[in-house]
């Protein structure tokens, strides 16, 4: 089987909650069978600074020099240099002053917090209890779509991460979706095949068969990631996620280099 040969999300133990050094994930690359990776570590917070999430503002450059020491050291491998930024409405200015101080290769853009509740962290999970699911279905599309709407983002990470715990709406969000796809579309973004969700509770990938299908029609397309936080999950599942884009109905993906499509892969 062909299977992809990037993987664009991947974090350092800077992030707070990451074990193993950039050379294991390089190495783990390499057996897997990839052609270049991109780590993507998380952006400090615009909104307050959290150490559980993200590294500090004062850490960036440390990273930078992680990522630039390992580019040397695997000369012969394709390293990619990225992060993973979270929208937070009304700091789009602040996100974007972080982005364009260093030349990146790619920005995720991810949804983490509605309201600065972290629902997908499970020592947030308690706060399930207390939410209209329906409702925080709705909010978390509404911020995917002003995320991709802001331009402040290359790739939209994981994009049905609100599924993470298992929880469920009982509305159909097929419209919802489908503005979303939209809004991606209009706004030429990427949206990543993400395996980290076989690993969750929810046991899915992210996004789900019947959203990426949806995805596919609205023409949004697609690269691949496995968003390790320990290097044995690089590149993991990716036949189930190969399988899953072709079911969808996508035939391609794409290669980032320094905030561009560099090419499109078949699959």
């Amino acid at each position: 089987m062909r299977l992809p040969k990037v993987d664009y999300h991947m974090h350092t133990p800077l992030c707070g909650h990451a074990v193993g050094e950039p050379h294991e994930y390089v190495e783990q690359a390499m057996r897997a069978g990839l052609s270049e990776i991109g780590f993507s570590d998380h952006a400090p917070l615009v909104s307050h600074e959290d150490a559980r999430y993200t590294m500090n503002k004062s850490q960036l450059p440390l990273y930078h020099q992680m990522i630039e020491g390992i580019q040397k050291k695997y000369s012969n491998f394709t390293i990619k240099l990225g992060l993973e930024a979270d929208y937070i409405p009304g700091f789009e200015k602040e996100i974007k002053k972080i982005l364009d101080a260093y030349p990146y290769d790619f920005v995720i853009g991810s949804v983490h917090f509605i309201d600065r509740w972290a629902f997908d962290d499970p020592d947030e999970k308690i706060k399930w209890r207390d939410k209209d699911i329906n409702t925080v279905y709705r909010d978390y599309y509404e911020l995917l779509r002003k995320s991709a709407a802001s331009r402040l983002f290359d790739i939209i990470g994981h994009a049905d991460l609100v599924k993470k715990f298992g929880h469920r709406s009982s509305e159909d969000l097929t419209h919802e979706i489908e503005n979303t796809g939209k809004v991606f579309k209009d706004s030429d973004v990427t949206l990543e095949i993400n395996t980290s969700g076989l690993r969750k509770p929810v046991a899915e990938i992210y996004p789900a068969l019947s959203v990426l299908k949806i995805y596919c029609k609205r023409g949004v397309p697609i690269t691949f990631s496995s968003d390790s936080h320990d290097p044995r999950d690089v590149g993991r599942d990716y036949d189930k996620a190969r399988t899953l884009a072709l079911e969808a109905g996508y035939k391609e993906y794409r290669v980032f280099k320094k905030r561009k499509v560099e090419r499109v892969e078949g699959l």
